[in-house]
């Protein structure tokens, strides 16, 4: 079968010809239909710091799949061949403290699929039957592709209740623009969405955004003097991991405003930790969707609205065969894209 491979350390991938994986008792065999690009995968390409202290070396690459069951094994009783189906991306041990309390996200021992074991770059890909997700058999299959990183934002979105809230989030990347989606569906009162890219800033606008703002010629208070706001910002969405979004988005919070961080920086960076306590902010980390609370919600959303739907497929701006899988790369290194996915059928 087709697979693209980190066959080395060092810069680059190759799509080869691999044995097809075999999938085990309780396991369950994909065959790829669809597969998502994100910023884990361009670490991987380029074999920065973190990809060359995590991957062991060949490794088929991607987590961010749709695909129809190929094959069950023996101790699979809940999914059938044809069904057609997403995959969480963490594989958790089951056993440890978190795991035991039903805390299967924070697992200290999750294992990475297309990071730690052989990915959904693939025509085939096995993953453990309790990661399977059924999708309704008329779903787009472009959507079923996204449902890891819908699942990020969704996680993150949801953290604190915004029905009626002011909303700022922080970096208009694919999971920006679907967190702004989100909260316009949930019924958010003023969303203002920041980035650099005028790309992607149109892309949050078409998401549900009342402003989308370029961060280097317009500040949060600028924004929220075109709004009318005279408070503070009520829930914060940080997507970008960018020490100055942070700082502009810690110094609008309303007094007791909540922020959820799942961007991630490259480095260290300084937060004005007087404010935080004197306006008694509250900052929760985010990694990942809970499992499987985060899948349900996914679910319930796009059943019941096609707005959702609609705003969702406008995130995909790139769409390229298996084949061309340099394309798919130059347009995610090339920041002016939004959703990037590769057809594996």
């Amino acid at each position: 079968m087709r697979a693209l491979v980190k066959t080395a350390p060092g810069p680059g991938l190759e799509l080869l010809d691999v044995v097809e994986p075999e999938c085990g008792p309780d396991e369950v065999k994909i065959r790829v239909l669809r597969a998502g690009l994100c910023g884990t995968d361009l670490h991987l390409f380029e074999w920065d710091e973190w990809a060359a202290a995590t991957v062991r070396t060949p490794m088929t690459i991607g987590h961010e799949f749709y695909g129809e069951v190929a094959e069950v094994g023996e101790d699979v009783t809940t999914i059938e061949v044809g069904q057609r189906v997403s995959g969480e991306g963490h594989i958790v041990c089951g056993m440890c403290r978190n795991c035991r309390a039903g805390r299967r996200h924070l697992c200290i021992n999750t294992v990475g699929i297309g990071v730690n074991r052989d990915g959904a770059f693939a025509d085939y890909v096995v993953i453990p039957a309790t990661n399977v997700w059924v999708q309704p058999a008329d779903l787009d299959p472009d959507l079923g592709a996204l449902f890891d990183p819908f699942g990020n934002a969704t996680h993150t979105a949801l953290s604190f209740p915004i029905a009626g809230e002011d909303v700022v989030i922080t970096g208009a990347g694919p999971i920006g623009v679907m967190a702004t989606a989100i909260t316009r569906h949930v019924g958010a009162r003023f969303i203002v969405v920041t980035d650099i890219s005028e790309v992607r800033l149109e892309l949050a606008r078409a998401a549900g955004a009342d402003l989308a703002i370029n961060a280097a010629t317009t500040s949060l208070g600028d924004a929220m003097a075109t709004l009318g706001m005279k408070e503070g910002f009520d829930i914060g969405l940080e997507m970008s991991g960018a020490p100055a979004a942070v700082a502009d988005m810690l110094a609008t919070m309303n007094h007791g405003g909540r922020v959820a961080m799942l961007g991630l920086p490259h480095a260290d960076y300084v937060i004005d930790w007087g404010r935080v306590i004197t306006h008694m902010l509250t900052i929760k980390g985010i990694y990942g969707r809970e499992m499987y609370d985060t899948w349900y919600a996914m679910s319930a959303m796009l059943q019941t609205s096609a707005p959702l739907r609609d705003a969702l497929r406008s995130v995909i701006t790139h769409r390229f065969p298996a084949e061309r899988w340099p394309e798919a790369f130059e347009a995610i290194r090339s920041g002016r894209c939004g959703k990037v996915i590769m057809d594996w059928s």
